[in-house]
């Protein structure tokens, strides 16, 4: 379970936080979804105040739609595709096998 706090930035990472706005259970539950759930209100307030966001959280905050999508999460995306598409072309040959010539 990953938890989406604000804290003081002078504190640990894994510290004491003032306020916990949200959670996100990056394990897939059994429709194949991952949930986040986000205190949109008190998150807008701690913006309103001068908080800095992490990079971890501005990407989460991009998908959820409060803010523009952060480029490296259209890159991951792109790189993926491709990744997945190569893949695909390679368990394709796999299964074709290798062609025989029609004039042997």
């Amino acid at each position: 379970m990953l938890l989406l706090v604000a804290a003081h930035n002078w504190r640990a990472r894994d510290g004491p936080f003032l306020e916990q706005l949200g959670c996100c259970d990056p394990m897939p539950n059994s429709h194949g979804e991952k949930v986040v759930g986000i205190n949109m209100e008190r998150l807008r307030h701690w913006l309103g105040t001068g908080a800095c966001v992490s990079r971890p959280a501005e990407k989460l905050l991009g998908l959820a739609g409060f803010f523009p999508l952060h480029p490296m999460t259209i890159t991951g995306a792109e790189r993926l595709r491709k990744a997945r598409a190569a893949e695909a072309a390679r368990a394709s040959e796999a299964s074709a096998g290798p062609k025989e010539d029609a004039e042997e």
